[in-house]
């Protein structure tokens, strides 16, 4: 393998900074956009390279101490080297750009980016692993474990939970979810504060005075329940039979919760609801890091809901179904919001009107 020098012109999506050699792109972990770097190219394919980091021969002023003496080995954080403020502002960027170089949008209307209160110690869950007597967490890019005794992106109560599990003589192998408080095991978001302030955003996307509100891929009905105020009608779809189940717990009557394939549930919404006014009607479409599939993108332009909104955690799937949907909808507004702090994950949630 060898060593080259090079100056860091981005920093793409998934972490990594982005270089040039020789005209062929070069994806460096831990480094920031205006450094200079010496890295060691370990995978070279025909159309890109990717190299990890040797040496920092010019810093970025962005550039900070990491908390964690993990980071680096571990694959869970990718941004810990980076001020918080930077880190938002190339999540920002990189949302622009998946909506402008995949979802060929012109003029994307970008709101500024929310924060996360807590940049450290806001995961309200984590998943660690035991194998032949190691808990932790899987290093960057490979199944080995590293050994972790606190994870400092997690909740005190989390670490507390880590702690108890280590202690434990004679651990099985398998996955471990530690959770910050009991409740029902359905899928929440980690990082409650920012989760709470979606919401509040979502609240005030929505008009008063609605007819029907379709929550597809609804959970527990985080959204749903918050929204009830506003519709006559609410139906909530979701694979996941244990969180509709909790969100049938403690529903209203003008709350229905259906539980199967969503793709199939989006096929039989007109029988579902068969005198809804599309005038009327918002949707909510929160899906997996996948999208929507094609049916799914096919039987939201044939629904034309007066109002959706499109919740991602993965923006080149969602410019890739913004393409789609941009021939029946209208992008009113795209905003950023950072649920994971040090990692490079990114939520993003897109206003659209038909």
């Amino acid at each position: 393998m060898r060593i080259v020098d090079l100056k860091i012109a981005d920093v793409a999506f998934g972490g990594k900074g982005v270089a040039r050699e020789n005209g062929k792109a070069v994806f460096v972990p831990y480094t920031i956009e205006g450094e200079t770097v010496s890295a060691e190219i370990v995978r070279e394919k025909k159309q890109f390279a990717e190299a990890e980091l040797v040496d920092v021969k010019e810093s970025s002023p962005h550039r900070v101490t990491p908390e964690c003496p993990y980071f680096g080995r571990c694959g869970g954080c990718a941004y810990q080297h980076i001020s918080y403020e930077h880190q938002l502002a190339i999540k920002w960027r990189q949302v622009r750009d998946a909506l402008q170089r995949i979802g060929k949008l012109k003029d994307v209307p970008m709101r500024p980016i929310i924060p996360s209160p807590k940049q450290y110690g806001y995961r309200s869950r984590i998943t660690v692993h035991a194998q032949d007597g190691v808990i932790g967490f899987f290093r960057r890019d490979s199944h080995r474990l590293i050994d972790i005794e606190r994870c400092p992106i997690s909740r005190d109560e989390v670490n507390r939970a880590l702690a108890e599990l280590r202690t434990q003589p004679h651990m099985s192998d398998g996955h471990y979810t530690l959770r910050a408080s009991s409740g029902p095991r359905v899928f929440s978001q980690t990082n409650e504060a920012v989760a709470n302030a979606l919401r509040d955003l979502i609240d005030n996307l929505v008009a008063s005075d609605q007819q029907l509100l379709i929550d597809a891929y609804c959970g527990a009905g985080f959204f749903a329940k918050a929204l009830l105020d506003k519709f006559e009608r609410v139906i909530g779809l979701d694979w996941d039979r244990f969180a509709i189940e909790a969100a049938r717990q403690n529903a209203t009557a003008k709350e229905s919760y259906i539980a199967g394939d969503v793709d199939l549930a989006f096929g039989r919404l007109r029988s579902i609801a068969p005198a809804f006014e599309r005038e009327r009607t918002t949707l909510i479409v929160d899906p997996p890091a996948t999208g929507l599939s094609a049916d799914v993108r096919k039987a939201i332009v044939d629904l034309a809901p007066a109002t959706l909104i499109y919740i991602s955690c993965n923006p080149p799937t969602l410019a890739r179904d913004l393409k789609d949907l941009a021939d029946k909808f209208t992008i009113d507004s795209v905003t950023p919001l950072d649920m994971f702090p040090q990692t490079a994950e990114i939520e993003v949630a897109v206003h659209l009107q038909a």
